[in-house]
């Protein structure tokens, strides 16, 4: 009997088809003017996706790398409580399921899910892509207001994947307060822009306060080191890029590289990394240099060269994001 195809292949099957029957310069005048919206500072008060075919643009084109985002910041999660498996998981603001697929590509099998959004035809095409996934056969496709009247029952994980910035300062609170109050696991996916990782730090804060320890990415749950306006946290997915990136975008690559930035907080015991590499690691002759978060907690550049051994052999290995020194 063949295995069946891992979440990650058949999400990129399940949306190859959502474009036909929509022309090219639609779907691409679609995406263009949906970028235009989310990347707006202002937020909104209605669904940003109006109908089907906005949906199946905006599918087609974001999916593949809220998925890759996602699932990096789950995995990242996973290595600090590898005995913990979420028995429930909600999603909240979670349009077409990007996270429900993530969280089924981190932790297989079957579970009671939840996607909370109030854009109706984004619950539906979401609905119409899971078909392609056996273990999101039975998500509960919930239209609801994401913002201060949001009530959510209790479950293991809550993931809340670039909906912070569509909302006010207020229903920011609220939604973080709630996932707070409902879950056992929250994790929290924005941007890896200067605001996308300003709003992570308040919902860091938030549940800090709430009883929370942080998991990842921080190797710590103090204050981050990072001066504020100086910098940002973020780190970086891989994504194959479809026809329709190439065609929006330009280019002939296959991939693009997703930026994110995220945190990962629990109520149960979790390891986090000793220390953290949060920039893309330089490998010079001879040696390699890394830009590390410490769980002192503070910021810095290590340099690891030849004389290290199987050290210097990981640090080539190493990539942005790891966990170091590697388990």
């Amino acid at each position: 009997m063949n295995a069946p195809a891992p979440p990650a292949e058949n999400l990129r099957a399940a949306l190859a088809g959502l474009l036909d029957g929509l022309p090219p310069r639609q779907a691409s005048q679609a995406v263009e003017r949906l970028i235009a919206s989310y990347r707006g500072d202002t937020p909104t008060d209605a669904p940003i996706l109006r109908d089907r075919a906005d949906v199946a643009a905006y599918a087609a084109y974001r999916m593949p790398a809220t998925f890759e985002a996602v699932r990096s910041a789950l995995e990242a999660f996973a290595e600090t409580a590898p005995e913990w498996v979420p028995g429930g998981h909600t999603d909240l603001g979670g349009g077409t399921g990007a996270a429900a697929w993530a969280v089924s590509a981190v932790w297989g099998g079957e579970r009671p899910v939840t996607v909370l959004d109030w854009a109706e035809p984004a619950l539906a095409l979401g609905r119409e892509i899971a078909a392609a996934n056996p273990e999101l056969k039975d998500v509960r496709w919930q239209r609801s207001r994401i913002g201060a009247a949001l009530t959510l029952e209790s479950t293991d994980l809550v993931t809340v994947s670039y909906v912070l910035n569509e909302l006010t300062a207020a229903d920011r609170t609220a939604l973080v307060d709630a996932a707070a109050a409902a879950a056992q696991a929250v994790v929290i996916v924005e941007p890896g822009t200067p605001g996308g990782y300003a709003r992570l730090i308040e919902a860091r804060d938030r549940l800090i306060t709430a009883g929370f320890r942080i998991a990842a990415p921080c190797p710590h749950s103090a204050a981050c080191p990072i001066a504020p306006g100086t910098d940002w946290c973020h780190f970086s997915a891989r994504v194959s890029r479809s026809s329709l990136h190439r065609q929006v975008k330009g280019g002939s690559l296959a991939y693009e590289d997703e930026k994110f930035a995220y945190v990962a907080a629990a109520r149960f015991p979790a390891e986090p990394a000793a220390n953290r590499i949060v920039r893309r690691p330089q490998i010079r002759k001879g040696q390699v240099l890394l830009d590390l978060c410490e769980s002192e907690p503070s910021l810095r550049r290590a340099t690891v060269t030849k004389r290290h051994g199987d050290l210097y052999k990981a640090a080539r290995d190493a990539d942005w994001g790891d966990a170091w020194p590697p388990s």
